[in-house]
């Protein structure tokens, strides 16, 4: 008889191991450290009977709480990663993935949830939040790579938009589920939600999650860099996991006000960036949570794939294949290629950008939030939805992202020696 402890144990080990040996072994193929992990999961548990029953519905607060960890996280790890100082224009490619492709992804799943998949009004509003905002955690072959101390140095667009819009969308998909709980337990008639969502749910956490995010990182700013005596000033002493102090305090204080914990943490973060921008203690702040998230990232993936492995996707027919297939392929790069036209992106970014849209951890987080809130009927039906989305994403564009990213790279290295005259800086749209 199999002792199921000692497994659970030696089955953490291996995958602490692997998360820090895979992403070095596969940095050449087209395999993805979350396919790996996600496939672990399922042969593990679809093999030995002695390990857990995974039941996301059943397990509600684990699962919420697991999935929150690893966001917040990997936000601050976002954050911190983005070279390029916050501005309109800088960040133009962002504004429009937030202001454009979001809204028309949230309608389109909204849509298609209700005409395709006979959710409820409440359902198809709960799936359209999951399912529209793109994640910061499994996104990383697509996203930018740790800070630099180079003044000069700026991510290329396609990895700076993906990350940029990874670490904001999670925080504003908020709105869209409180709607969504809204709509479970007072029904859809606006007259019973619609202002208090409207006031609350959009306005005042929207601006709190902002401002505390703002308020944080400059108090964390000036401890890390800006103090007189060096015995005080973190940055001097190179502690890496203060960032763990930095993301819990700056999401900690914004939800004891009721504001949105996830936006405040990207905020912070970005806040934190801009303070001694060529210090290097950004970079280990950045390595200290990009290894935590990672840890997390191999435990919930392997617990998905689980997950799985004990019918997540039982109840799945072949309408709820083709919506995801059609999510994936149709209406987030429809929506993404829209938002940015008449963008700064050339049209190969474009692409990239519009295709790449990653959905992982945070929809998890979401769902699990939302059914514990509400008063869904279709708690099985849009769980099994969005895990067959998630795992089709990991298939999909962890198959693509690293050849895509490499014919990115290569045709931007070609365009910037042929457009590079004696005094002309090298064109970066592709």
């Amino acid at each position: 008889m199999i002792d199921g402890v000692g497994l659970i144990y030696a089955a953490v080990g291996l995958a602490a191991l692997a998360a820090a040996s895979l992403p070095r072994l596969l940095g050449r193929l087209p395999i993805s450290m979350p396919m790996v992990f996600l496939g672990a999961g399922l042969l593990a548990f679809g093999l030995v009977d002695e390990l857990p029953d995974l039941d996301p519905i059943k397990h509600g607060f684990f699962t919420k709480h697991l999935t929150e960890a690893c966001v917040i996280i990997s936000l601050m790890g976002a954050g911190l990663a983005l070279n390029r100082p916050v501005g309109w224009r800088r960040w133009m490619t962002t504004w429009r993935l937030l202001g454009i492709t979001m809204p028309l992804t949230v309608v389109a799943v909204i849509i298609m949830g209700r005409g395709m998949l006979g959710l409820s009004i409440a359902g198809a509003v709960l799936l359209a939040a999951a399912l529209a905002p793109t994640d910061p955690v499994l996104a990383g072959e697509v996203q930018v790579g740790e800070p630099t101390d180079d003044p000069e140095h700026y991510d290329d667009e396609a990895r700076f938009s993906l990350t940029s819009e990874a670490g904001l969308n999670d925080g504003l998909a908020f709105p869209i589920t409180y709607a969504a709980i809204a709509i479970s337990v007072a029904g859809a008639a606006p007259s019973g939600w619609l202002g208090h969502w409207l006031a609350v749910d959009v306005g005042y956490r929207v601006v709190v999650g902002v401002l505390v995010g703002l308020g944080a990182g400059w108090l964390l700013r000036k401890l890390f860099f800006s103090l007189p005596s060096e015995r005080f000033r973190l940055a001097d002493h190179a502690e890496g996991f203060v960032a763990l102090a930095a993301t819990f305090l700056a999401y900690g204080a914004t939800e004891l006000v009721h504001g949105y914990g996830f936006l405040a943490v990207f905020v912070c973060a970005c806040t934190i960036r801009a303070g001694e921008r060529t210090n290097g203690y950004h970079r280990v702040l950045h390595q200290y949570v990009e290894q935590i998230e990672r840890l997390l990232t191999v435990l919930i993936l392997v617990l998905l794939g689980g997950a799985i492995a004990r019918g997540l996707l039982e109840s799945i027919q072949l309408v709820d294949v083709i919506a995801a297939v059609i999510f994936l392929v149709i209406i987030r790069p429809l929506s993404g290629w829209v938002g940015l036209t008449g963008g700064k992106t050339g049209p190969r970014e474009r692409f990239v950008i519009a295709f790449f849209g990653v959905r992982g951890i945070g929809s998890l987080f979401y769902v699990a939030y939302a059914l514990s809130e509400g008063k869904f009927v279709e708690g099985d039906q849009i769980w099994a939805v969005v895990g067959l989305v998630i795992a089709g994403s990991v298939l999909l564009h962890g198959i693509t992202a690293t050849p895509a990213m490499k014919l990115l790279d290569s045709r931007r290295v070609d365009v910037a020696q042929s457009d590079r005259g004696p005094d002309q800086p090298a064109a970066t749209h592709v």
